[in-house]
C-alpha cells in the first residue's frame, strides 16, 4: 500500500509535469498528482537541494488513467482508517488507486489499500450501564476524527453482567439495576451469596459482612477471569492508581479510570499506539 503519511507531502498540478525536470518544486512535495484532460497521473517525486524550493530530479509514475478513481465525497484527510476503508470497495478490476479531496480542499491518495497496516484495538468494557461508557466514548471520539491519523480501528468485547442475575447474587452498585442485592445499599445480604465485583468490592464486602461465607466472581478486566484479551486493548478500572499501560498474558493494553474523561481516553489510546509502535513512553 502507498498512502502518504501527510497530505502536505502531496502536490497538485493541472499541467504536464514531466517536462519540468530540473525546475523548482516545493520542499515538502513527495508525490505529485497531475489532473490532466486525459485523466489523473500520480508520480513519486525526487528532489534535491535546500530551502523552500528545491530542484526536481525525477518523477516516477506510480498510477495513471483507468487505474485511478476519485472518491465522490469530501472526507477528513486526517482520518486514515476511514480513507483506507472507503478506498477498498472502489479498487476493483483495473482500479488500484483512489484520490481523496478533504473538506479543506487538500488532496491525498491511497494505492493498493489494505487493512493490514491498520492496528486493531479491542475495547473491553462492562455492561450495564447501557451503553457502557468506555465503548460509547470511543465510538464518539472515533466518529469525531480525533484519532484519525493513528491508523487504528476498534472491536468491542462487552462483559454482560446480566448473566449473573439472581436472588443470591450481590453486585457493587444499585445503579446497575441488576436483579439481586447491592453492596452499596442493601443490609440483608445472606450467607452463601455470590459477589460479582472487583477486588475493592471484595474488601468492602469483608468489612461490612465479616461473618458471611460467600463466593467471589472477579469482574475486573485486569484479572482476566471473565475474558482474556486476544489483541491490544483498552479497558477501565475503578482504581486510579492502576491507570496506564499494562501487559496481560503478553498482550499490551491501556487502562483508564472508571470515570475517565474523553480527554483521558484519547491520551491513553495515543500512548498505547506508541507502545505498539515501539516508541518509548514516559
Amino acid at each position: 500500500m502507498i498512502f502518504p503519511s501527510d497530505y502536505k507531502s502531496v502536490g497538485m498540478t493541472r499541467t504536464e509535469p514531466t517536462g519540468r525536470i530540473g525546475c523548482a518544486i516545493y520542499f515538502t512535495t513527495e508525490y505529485l498528482i497531475a489532473d490532466l484532460p486525459s485523466g489523473y497521473f500520480i508520480y513519486k517525486v525526487k528532489s534535491e537541494g535546500e530551502g523552500l524550493l528545491r530542484k526536481l530530479v525525477s518523477l516516477t509514475l506510480i498510477a495513471n488513467g483507468s487505474r485511478i478513481t476519485k472518491f465522490g465525497e469530501k472526507l477528513d484527510s486526517h482520518d486514515r482508517t476511514r480513507l483506507i476503508e472507503s478506498a477498498i470497495p472502489l479498487c476493483k478490476g483495473n482500479i488500484d488507486t483512489v484520490i481523496f479531496e478533504g473538506m479543506d480542499k487538500h488532496v491525498t491518495f491511497v494505492k493498493d489499500p489494505s487493512l493490514l497496516d491498520v492496528m486493531e484495538i479491542e475495547i473491553i468494557d462492562i455492561t450495564p450501564p447501557e451503553p457502557p461508557w468506555l465503548a460509547l466514548a470511543i465510538e464518539r471520539l472515533n466518529k469525531s476524527g480525533i484519532l484519525g491519523e493513528l491508523n487504528i480501528r476498534f472491536t468491542e468485547k462487552l462483559i454482560d453482567l446480566r448473566q449473573f442475575e439472581g436472588e443470591k447474587m450481590v453486585f457493587p452498585c444499585h445503579a446497575s439495576e441488576l436483579r439481586g442485592k447491592y453492596l452499596d445499599t442493601d443490609i440483608d445480604i445472606e450467607n452463601n451469596s455470590e459477589l460479582v465485583g472487583c477486588d475493592i468490592s471484595k474488601q468492602i464486602f469483608d468489612l461490612r459482612f465479616p461473618d458471611l461465607i460467600y463466593k467471589h466472581i472477579n469482574m475486573c478486566p485486569l484479572k482476566a477471569e471473565m475474558y482474556m484479551p486476544t489483541r491490544p486493548f483498552i479497558t477501565r478500572c475503578c482504581q486510579s492508581k492502576k491507570s496506564g499501560m499494562v501487559n496481560i498474558n503478553g498482550i499490551d493494553g491501556a487502562v483508564v479510570h472508571w470515570g475517565a474523561s474523553e480527554y483521558d481516553i484519547v491520551d491513553a489510546i495515543r500512548m498505547l499506539v506508541n507502545v505498539l509502535k515501539g516508541i518509548q513512553v514516559s
